[in-house]
């Protein structure tokens, strides 16, 4: 690779770097030091195919892609290996909004299968219409709008009236 397509390669991976963080630590539902390894993969990966990437109309939908399915693949190897955590990380709890929250709606998103909060992660936080989160999930839209139905209905369940609760406050 070149001296300036490595240069363009760091300073994406700066700018990048922190928002993938923070989706990959809600992917993996607060383990923090899961989404750092999620964000060394996908960065790795962008690197290795930075030319071809670097050409593409948006580098940055191709780096969640890249780290959803990043996600994906590590959930399916390590399926009985998750951990609770005890606390958020930082970037997570940040001093907007109300962080009991935060906290709720994170461990709420902790109970949802890899594939659930993938889903959400991406239509909701990420804000992806469902053709995007399709693409990215390899589904077609039909079930990326059964999956975000149940996993928000899954999600309701979960918080019952603790978010309406939290909300009012």
């Amino acid at each position: 690779m070149k001296a300036a397509q490595v240069d363009e390669y760091v300073e994406f991976a700066g700018a990048r770097s922190g928002h993938l963080y923070r989706t990959a630590c809600l992917l993996a539902g607060g383990d923090t030091h899961l989404a750092e390894d999620l964000v060394q993969e996908t960065l790795g990966r962008m690197y290795v195919h930075w030319r071809r990437v670097s050409g593409a109309d948006n580098p940055a939908a191709y780096a969640h892609t890249v780290l959803v399915r990043a996600f994906l693949s590590h959930r399916r190897r390590r399926s009985n290996d998750e951990r609770p955590t005890g606390h958020v990380p930082e970037e997570a709890a940040a001093t907007e909004g109300d962080p009991a929250l935060r906290l709720a709606l994170l461990q709420a998103l902790g109970q949802l299968s890899a594939r659930d909060r993938a889903v959400v992660v991406l239509r909701y936080w990420e804000d992806r219409s469902v053709e995007e989160t399709a693409t990215a999930l390899r589904l077609s839209s039909g079930m990326v709008r059964t999956q975000s139905s149940r996993a928000l209905a899954r999600l309701r369940t979960i918080l019952g009236s603790t978010l309406g609760d939290l909300a009012r406050t």
